[in-house]
């Protein structure tokens, strides 16, 4: 890393970071006229290139990379911003194959300071936050690189958030969960009428399927807008089969049936890769030079790390950055399927953020597992080691505490032996640091 990409980092993070920092339910933290003032002063770089709009408590990261993946098989050249990163900020903005280089961010960054410190200065509207100002950095590399087609992955909630400025040709929902209570209400209509906000009007829509109080808001501001709704099917999904790393199975759409030989193996990939679908045939509906075998190669080559990763085989070591109650019911769910034969002994490797229901997952995990190391991020939200371990000693079970990500790892290698599994969850921070100590 070189010294002016950190200074540029450094510079970044010194705004208020909602990733960093308890987020406020307040709407004037949020408001996107200071996004919108900063994309002018660039030339709205955000609507040069066609779009594709994702919000959603679960499954919106996978889901933006199928079709990311989906789209450059089609031959064009795809921009793809999501976030968290996993190990480097770089990680978010991606152009085809590659992440923004260091100089490439850092020269973008440049660009941007005095315009951000105009807009700061006047602060008609706010103080310009670090995820703002990364959501125009990833328009303005577009734009600058000549994307054809830009996905884009929302932050946090969907009506407030930055990336809520696009015109897209479709916008996407992903499975609605609780999360975020703080900032996006405390019931599922509440935070449904949030993820919502993306809809633009006559813009289709594509959602997962949702409990009904989620599907009764959906359909309400598809009505308003004027916006076609299109539900994911799982009816027409076939039951999935596990090969190696891959998971096959098929899908029923509109326009085709696709055989999927998917390279992420946790159950949930089955309906997120539905969703994708459903949002590529959309787009093919309204005229992209989209074919059958472009969506089978893309889902095929997709790349999306830190979701039910196998990184090694002995043990048997899996990263999955379930965060929640409902992700730790998910891989259990995906252990039980791809592993019907559990290795022994199985070791827990967990660490959470603050704001995390970690005595819910105990509940869901504690009875998965022989032993239970406890460890923390170095993230600033990561909740305390003792109240992580306490979940689990409430229910049980003896703790290791560790005081670092890699340390905890080694012991969960150690713990396993040769024949056991280690499964590293609680948070993509975790995770990210844990493939960072792997590859090193």
């Amino acid at each position: 890393m070189n010294n002016s990409y950190q200074s540029t980092l450094d510079w970044l993070y010194n705004f208020v970071d909602y990733e960093s920092v308890a987020r406020p339910r307040d709407p004037s933290r949020y408001d996107l006229r200071r996004v919108s003032l900063l994309l002018e002063k660039l030339g709205h770089p955000h609507l040069k290139a066609r779009t594709v709009h994702i919000a959603g408590s679960k499954g919106k990261g996978s889901t933006a990379a199928m079709v990311f993946s989906a789209l450059r098989q089609a031959g064009f050249k795809t921009g793809l911003y999501t976030s968290p990163h996993l190990i480097e900020t770089t990680e978010r903005f991606k152009i085809g194959g590659r992440d923004i280089t260091e100089a490439e961010f850092t020269a973008l960054v440049e660009t941007l300071k005095p315009l951000v410190l105009a807009i700061n200065v006047e602060a008609r509207y706010g103080l310009l936050t670090t995820f703002e100002i990364m959501t125009v950095l990833a328009f303005a590399f577009f734009a600058e690189q000549n994307v054809e087609w830009q996905v884009i992955e929302v932050g946090l909630g969907g009506r407030l958030d930055a990336t809520n400025v696009v015109s897209p040709e479709v916008s996407v929902i992903t499975t609605i969960n609780l999360e975020h209570t703080e900032v996006l209400g405390n019931t599922l209509p509440e935070i449904a009428a949030e993820k919502a906000g993306i809809v633009k009007p006559g813009v289709p829509v594509v959602t997962a399927p949702q409990p009904k109080e989620v599907m009764n808001v959906i359909e309400a501001a598809c009505r308003r807008r004027g916006s076609p709704l299109r539900r994911a099917d799982m009816t027409v999904v076939s039951p999935s089969r596990w090969e190696d790393v891959r998971q096959l199975f098929s899908i029923g759409g509109r326009l085709a049936r696709y055989d999927i030989d998917l390279p992420l193996l946790a159950t949930y990939q089955r309906l997120n890769a539905t969703v994708a679908v459903a949002a590529l045939e959309t787009l093919i509906e309204h005229g992209a030079a989209i074919e059958k075998d472009h969506i089978e190669r893309g889902l095929a080559e997709t790349v999306w790390p830190g979701r039910f990763q196998i990184v090694r085989r002995d043990p048997l070591v899996i990263l999955d950055g379930a965060h929640n109650p409902a992700a730790a019911r998910e891989l259990v769910d995906s252990l039980h399927a791809i592993l019907p034969e559990r290795p022994h002994p199985a070791v827990l490797v967990i660490g959470a953020s603050s704001d995390k229901d970690i005595y819910g997952m105990a509940d869901i995990l504690r009875p998965e597992f022989s032993e239970v190391v406890v460890t923390k991020a170095r993230h600033p939200r990561s909740m305390d080691t003792k109240q992580v371990g306490r979940s689990f000693e409430m229910r049980g079970m003896a703790v290791n505490y560790t005081s670092s990500v890699a340390e905890a790892l080694a012991l969960g290698v150690k713990l396993a032996g040769s024949d056991g599994l280690v499964c590293v969850t609680g948070s993509l921070f975790v995770v990210g640091e844990a493939l960072a100590s792997i590859s090193q």
